[in-house]
């Protein structure tokens, strides 16, 4: 009797095996035979074409069409990430700042702008927006000293560093305060300073370099936007001090406008022959009694301020009373030294009973 047939797996009907079967019982050989070969041969190829049919599984089983083709934005992407867009793979690292916040050296850290690779353009296709450079932890670190310890002014500090005097008294004020937290042992952001400082170029403000910010701008008076015409001799010496009172006696020269007018005398004496090292001296004593004497104005308008007011405590406020000269606040009490000025004055367009045409030609 031959082994039965499994059901399972072959693909065979179970009305097939039936019949071989019955062909067993009753002694059909050559035909038993024969079918058995069929059967065997059938359940080879079912076999072999389950296994044939056994491929690694589709990323999208659920659709039989074939993948697109790349279109050419795409490929111009693609090409784009793995040539000059490949170094954008990696953010700059934060921690590859030291504890001051500089850069250690080799590491490579610093902005990685998209726009350029001059370290300037920020969006590509935006070339008017630039990132501008910061003072690095070593440049602060630098003008805290040359204010503090050395004792230089201001204005020669800002000649030294190229730096505007309002932002050389903002790093020294802030380095006060950051001192003084360090001393009254105060948690200070550096994470937070380290990741701030890896998104912005900075300037370390090395002899060299290139100025970090224009020192001596001048303010430009809407007075002096228009054309005039001024007849003067040709044998006459016409200077920035007459040009300006042509405009008006209002009107400085930009010499007295410079916020280090001083900066003149030195490029004078430099121009002249005199040693560099004599004429930057002189012009470190020439700045440093220009803002002692500014200091003392102060001091004094201080003073007198403090004179013409008067306290008075109480509990909970402290009154201050001040003089103050009702004739001083012009034609039509709308001067600077007006009362509420700071906080503005409502204008009398909108009031009741104003004539708003003009009834006199003056």
């Amino acid at each position: 009797m031959p082994p039965r047939l499994r059901s399972g797996g072959n693909g065979l009907s179970p009305l097939l095996l039936t019949c071989v079967e019955g062909l067993s019982q009753r002694g059909g050989s050559r035909l038993l035979a024969g079918l058995t070969a069929i059967i065997q041969n059938q359940s080879q190829s079912t076999i072999t074409l389950q296994s044939s049919s056994r491929s690694p599984p589709c990323s999208a089983p659920f659709s039989t069409s074939a993948p697109c083709e790349l279109n050419r934005e795409q490929r111009r992407m693609w090409a784009w990430l793995r040539g000059q867009g490949k170094k954008f793979k990696t953010a700059p690292d934060p921690d590859q700042f030291g504890p001051d916040g500089e850069t250690a050296p080799g590491n490579g850290g610093g902005p990685n702008y998209v726009g350029s690779f001059d370290g300037t353009q920020v969006f590509k296709n935006n070339k008017v927006f630039k990132s501008e450079p910061v003072l690095s932890e070593k440049a602060r670190d630098a003008i805290f000293s040359a204010v503090v310890e050395d004792q230089l002014p201001l204005k020669a500090v800002s000649q030294k560093f190229g730096v505007d005097m309002r932002r050389i008294a903002a790093v020294v004020r802030m380095r006060s305060i950051e001192r003084n937290w360090i001393a009254s042992k105060k948690p200070l952001a550096r994470p937070y300073q380290r990741a701030v400082l890896a998104m912005l170029p900075q300037a370390d403000l090395n002899p060299g370099e290139m100025p970090f910010e224009p020192i001596n701008d001048i303010h430009v008076h809407m007075a002096t936007m228009q054309q005039l015409f001024h007849p003067t001799s040709e044998s006459r010496h016409f200077t920035r001090r007459d040009a300006a009172k042509a405009f008006g006696a209002h009107i400085l020269p930009p010499d007295d406008k410079l916020r280090i007018p001083e900066m003149i005398d030195l490029e004078r004496k430099l121009a002249s022959g005199v040693p560099s090292e004599e004429a930057h001296d002189e012009f470190v004593a020439q700045t440093a009694r220009t803002e002692a004497a500014r200091a003392k104005r102060l001091k004094g308008r201080r003073t007198m301020a403090e004179l013409n007011r008067t306290r008075v405590a109480t509990d909970r406020f402290e009154f201050r009373f001040e003089n103050f000269n009702s004739s001083a606040v012009g034609r039509t009490g709308r001067a600077r030294t007006a009362i509420g000025w700071r906080y503005g004055v409502p204008s009398h367009d909108r009031k009741p009973d104003q004539v708003k045409i003009p009834t006199k030609m003056e």
